[in-house]
């Protein structure tokens, strides 16, 4: 079973790719539920390409704490599947996920389709509740609390429809994004044992 989560937002235009890795402390013998410690956050530079991005991530995978101890969950949204392939290539089995607008939860094209409203309702539901803990002393620790208070909801009043997007354009969300799909996933594995895995991934 992994302990490890690693969420990778991956970059579109000018945006910046987000690579989180969070822990997940169980609690076994106590009526506690799991805890989610966030371990490690980084941004590339902008414009990496990438093939870099894929390297990046091997190396980190493969370090002691890490390796055969993670689970690697991808945003496949923008960036699509020839992409989230090059991560197969290099032996690191995604879990791609395309995040939707829709209402359910549905498994095919090789990965999961989740509804941002799912991702963001999660990692609300793990702050509140105290589940959710950011490691002491990393760096983008400031940044990612910044994305969560820019973040907001936004119903759409003539179709009733929820979207999530940051207060002001210019604004990022990839670390929150990055630490959600993570969250998602692990949760995901933690409620459903053994969890469906989308067919030829």
């Amino acid at each position: 079973m992994y302990s490890f989560f690693l969420g990778l937002d991956l970059a579109q235009a000018q945006d910046y790719t987000a690579l989180v890795v969070v822990e997940r402390k169980e609690f076994r013998y106590k009526a506690k539920p799991d805890e989610y410690h966030i371990r490690h956050l980084e941004r590339p530079k902008l414009g990496t390409p990438y093939p870099a991005i894929v390297e990046k991530v091997q190396d980190l995978m493969q370090s002691p704490q890490l390796l055969n101890r993670t689970a690697l969950v991808v945003d496949a949204t923008g960036v699509g599947r020839p992409v989230v392939d090059l991560f197969r290539k290099a032996g690191l089995r995604p879990v791609a996920i395309t995040i939707t607008g829709g209402n359910t939860v549905t498994v095919g094209g090789g990965g999961y389709h989740v509804p941002k409203r799912d991702l963001v309702s999660t990692l609300q539901v793990l702050f509140q509740s105290g589940r959710l803990k950011v490691a002491g002393g990393l760096k983008l620790a400031p940044v990612l609390v910044d994305e969560l208070l820019n973040f907001r909801v936004k119903i759409n009043v003539k179709t009733a429809h929820d979207s999530y997007e940051a207060w002001r354009e210019g604004i990022h969300d990839d670390l929150v994004l990055a630490v959600a799909l993570a969250c998602w996933y692990a949760e995901k594995r933690r409620i459903a044992r053994p969890v469906d895995k989308p067919a030829g991934w």
